[in-house]
């Protein structure tokens, strides 16, 4: 998630209003009417991009007009897109068919677009991540990697730049995890909140969820969760592969404020520090400036007033939903949080021609 994303003012924020900062957006009414007339100036409207241009084929994001525009500008043979643009999908050319050949053009096409300065508020120099992430023809499927011989036949279609997913509106994957001492259903228990570095690319200083990061491609989601640990608070991994829990995840359906699309997806994990532990995360590469043993009233209190990183609150929220911290008769927004931590981006939705 990137650090544009407007805060409201007024305080203290209620834990729907947490929830509203994160999963901000819905494709409108007309989205693919042929009615509809697009400009590229058009911020509101968005393009569906599918890996080929046959009947069916998957739908893999939503393209903003002014980046269509720009495709549209590239030499033939690697990109198809159809006119008019309302009704039709873009596409890779019909060459373009495995993942190492989707993977080489649109790293050639990033690359070249962030050198000559295009969208550099997304993948400018000081945005770009110099990380992979995976794409997916079913964003709720496996989350395989590139098979032998370069197969097209697995869930992989290919993996792209991190800060470019963005422009292309693809769902992207992390993992969150709270870490905990007592007993979570109680409210004497307390939880590790890491300040995020102040050098950060995104939400310098804010407040984070005690271990989270992206899932890299090609690395398994629990492999990930055990990377960030040992990265970002110096936890060994026997520890990791010990205690802590798998407990399901939330997704959202983002806009950031340049209007680019950004669907995610997280792992949420607990991980109970063992009674007379010795336990403390601590800082290890630098992304993290401190970490803090807070009460479940101070957690609260630092969410209320807007200071962790938005998705960070979520993943807090499910944590007091799941433990029973949050519950349907002291929430009057119970039922409509729970099935917003839950959301599917719309995804029926995504390929709908009219």
């Amino acid at each position: 998630m990137s650090n544009d994303t407007p805060i409201p003012a007024s305080s203290p924020l209620s834990y729907l209003d947490l929830i509203k900062i994160c999963d901000n957006f819905r494709l409108p009414p007309n989205y693919g009417s042929a009615d509809v007339v697009q400009k590229p100036s058009d911020m509101d409207s968005f393009v569906p991009w599918t890996l080929t241009q046959s009947r069916g084929s998957p739908t893999i994001g939503l393209l903003r007009l002014d980046v269509v525009d720009l495709l549209r500008k590239e030499k033939t043979g690697t990109w198809v897109i159809p006119e008019p643009q309302v009704g039709h999908s873009i596409s890779f050319d019909i060459s373009v068919n495995t993942p190492t050949k989707r993977t080489a053009a649109l790293k050639e096409l990033c690359e070249r677009w962030r050198d000559a300065g295009a969208f550099s508020s997304s993948i400018g120099p000081t945005k770009w991540r110099d990380e992979m992430y995976p794409v997916y023809r079913n964003p709720f499927g496996v989350h395989d990697h590139c098979l032998e011989n370069d197969s097209d036949d697995g869930n992989y279609a290919f993996e792209m730049e991190r800060a470019a997913c963005r422009l292309f509106g693809v769902v992207t994957y992390g993992v969150h995890m709270t870490i905990y001492e007592g007993i979570p259903n109680s409210p004497q228990v307390r939880l590790w909140v890491p300040t995020r570095a102040k050098t950060k690319q995104t939400w310098p200083s804010w407040l984070d969820n005690s271990v989270a990061g992206g899932i890299p491609s090609g690395m398994p989601i629990f492999e990930s969760l055990v990377k960030e640990c040992a990265e970002e608070a110096s936890i060994d991994a026997d520890i990791v592969r010990n205690h802590a829990k798998p407990v399901g995840g939330i997704s959202y359906f983002f806009r950031n404020r340049m209007h680019f699309l950004q669907p995610e997806f997280q792992y949420v994990y607990d991980l109970g520090v063992p009674p007379d532990s010795s336990f403390r995360p601590c800082p290890s590469d630098g992304e993290v400036e401190s970490f803090d043993l807070l009460s479940l009233d101070e957690v609260k209190s630092k969410m209320r007033q807007g200071l962790f990183k938005p998705n960070c609150a979520v993943v807090l929220i499910d944590f007091f939903v799941r433990h029973g911290h949050l519950t349907p008769d002291d929430e009057p927004d119970y039922t409509e949080i729970v099935t917003r931590l839950h959301g599917g981006f719309e995804y029926e939705r995504w390929g709908q021609q009219v």
